[in-house]
């Protein structure tokens, strides 16, 4: 769940299920009351219908907070990032980022580094279709050192130039989810 419009879908769907909640946040629904188990397949098969599905075990958690970290830097968040992504993520999720990193890696079956990069690649396309920012302000809005640097790594990714993708009458743009 990565937008306020998934938040009014699962909300909805908590609801439908009876389920009772104090708060919903990106991938995380703290319950009020230890919902049944009829209620919690109610609402697993309302997700599932949906796109969305429930995670129950710790490792599977933790993966969904380290996504839900770098979608809500990337998408949801003004701020630069102070420190490097690597000190960012140990630091806000209290776990080593070694043990991070090598528990994505084995789970997603690609690095924490190439998931960051795809959503940094998303933005950048996201802006360019806007047509509202210079190449120079999304670089500095997405924490690049140089237009340079945002444009090979852009061009590695997607095989297009900035200036050539926002040219396209066809952009080719991924959901966050498919990422």
């Amino acid at each position: 769940m990565v937008c306020s419009r998934c938040r009014l879908v699962v909300t909805d769907e908590l609801q439908k299920a009876g389920i009772h909640f104090s708060s919903i946040d990106l991938g995380e629904i703290e319950i009020s009351k230890q919902p049944s188990q009829v209620q919690m397949e109610k609402l697993s098969a309302g997700l599932n219908r949906l796109g969305f599905e429930l995670i129950d075990d710790k490792k599977s958690r933790l993966i969904g907070k380290i996504k839900n970290e770098i979608v809500r830097l990337i998408h949801h968040s003004d701020e630069g990032m102070k420190t490097n992504l690597s000190d960012h993520l140990a630091d806000k999720l209290h776990y080593d980022y070694t043990y991070l990193s090598n528990l994505f890696s084995e789970v997603e079956g690609t690095t924490i580094e190439k998931y960051f990069i795809a959503q940094r690649i998303e933005k950048v396309k996201e802006l360019l279709v806007y047509d509202e920012l210079t190449l120079s302000e999304i670089s500095d809005k997405l924490g690049y050192s140089s237009v340079a640097y945002l444009s090979s790594q852009f061009k590695k990714v997607t095989g297009l130039t900035p200036s050539h993708f926002k040219t396209l009458k066809e952009h080719k743009r991924k959901n966050i989810e498919e990422l």
